[in-house]
């Protein structure tokens, strides 16, 4: 009985933790995730070992603040789709902040975005490499799509 207690729980937590995509975006509703604490600025990115991007692309979050922990880590692709990200939608590396997975050269306005507003999803991504994102160009330029992702399936998260 006492197993059978602890999977009802267990459901019923995964089911509330992962609300609905569309309810996290209605502003009328408070379903976001609590407020982020101090550390939501540190950042770990898992990237391929011979990606000068990526590592572009964790200078220029350096210089928007953000404590940048580098991981090589060749099959990061992998971890990327282990953690949610659709395979069809991969970016060139995958970073971890705050709970939430980020894929792929997200600016870091949009990253600001996610975590001041805390939508129930697993994270964001921006597919591919992107000539016009931060890590390819010096500075986003131009039009981004990045999506999000999570129990819900995915979704324009930013077109900007």
């Amino acid at each position: 009985m006492t197993k059978l207690t602890a999977l009802c729980a267990i459901a019923i937590g995964g089911t509330i933790a992962f609300a609905s995509v569309a309810a996290a975006q209605d502003n009328e509703t408070n379903t976001s995730r609590p407020q982020a604490e101090e550390s939501a600025r540190e950042i770990t990115i898992w990237r391929d070992p011979g990606c000068g991007c990526c590592d572009d692309y964790a200078d220029y979050l350096e210089t928007h603040g953000y404590d940048v922990t580098r991981i090589d880590d060749v099959n990061f692709d992998k971890r990327s789709v282990a953690a949610g990200v659709p395979a069809q939608g991969l970016g060139c590396h995958l970073a971890e902040i705050d709970d939430y997975y980020v894929s792929g050269l997200v600016p870091a306005d949009i990253i600001e975005r996610l975590l001041a507003e805390r939508p129930d999803i697993a994270g964001i991504t921006l597919p591919g490499m992107p000539a016009n994102a931060p890590g390819m160009a010096q500075e986003k330029h131009g039009r981004l799509t990045t999506y999000a992702f999570g129990k819900d399936g995915v979704s324009v998260y930013s077109d900007e």
